[in-house]
């Protein structure tokens, strides 16, 4: 049986899969824009830690494939040359975040879309720590676990990429645009989630 991890959004309505294994990072990013991106949905309680942090597992887009509610999926960029940031419009729950290039095709997951009983078997136990820097509060985290992160982010690019397995994800269209087309935050509107939180 081909092994799969469901996500869905936490009212049911979008529903999905990861389908089989692959390299992948597993990470706590600290970044005052995932900040914003939780903000931006009023779910910062749900998706970050106590010091901001927000869980994201990286994986090749062509492994996503939704079941069901992709009408309901929405996006949004905090800037006009920012990320794609997906999320179900149903209740606002995170997915995860792309490059607005099809072809850099990997995405990364938020964990609150993904199952927590499955995430120490699925993904390991070995989490990176990012852009501590930013992170809340007077004692900051230790970073961790970057090299390696670039190296199995490279890797997804390029294999991806040689083989046109980029083609396949369900969140670009045959143009090679968003299958959605994302909304795009005014400076003002990001300056005034990111001190927000």
């Amino acid at each position: 049986m081909t092994k799969m991890h469901p996500i869905q959004c936490k009212c049911g309505t979008v529903r999905g899969q990861l389908d089989g294994t692959g390299v992948h990072n597993r990470v706590i990013c600290y970044c005052t824009d995932c900040r914003a991106f939780a903000g931006f949905l009023g779910r910062t309680a749900e998706v970050l830690d106590k010091q901001g942090g927000t869980e994201i597992v990286q994986v090749a887009q062509p492994r996503l494939r939704f079941l069901q509610g992709e009408d309901r999926l929405s996006a949004v960029r905090l800037s006009e040359k920012g990320m794609v940031r997906w999320y179900a419009s149903c209740c606002n729950t995170p997915i995860g975040n792309t490059m607005a290039d099809p072809k850099v095709s990997f995405i990364g997951l938020i964990h609150v879309s993904l199952d927590h009983a499955q995430m120490d078997r699925d993904f390991g136990t070995k989490i990176a720590i990012l852009n501590t820097d930013t992170a809340l509060g007077e004692t900051k985290p230790k970073q961790r676990g970057l090299i390696g992160v670039i190296a199995r982010f490279i890797w997804i690019f390029v294999t991806t990429r040689i083989s046109g397995r980029y083609k396949d994800s369900q969140l670009f269209n045959a143009s090679g645009s968003p299958r959605v087309v994302p909304s795009i935050l005014t400076p003002q509107e990001l300056a005034r989630l990111k001190g927000a939180v």
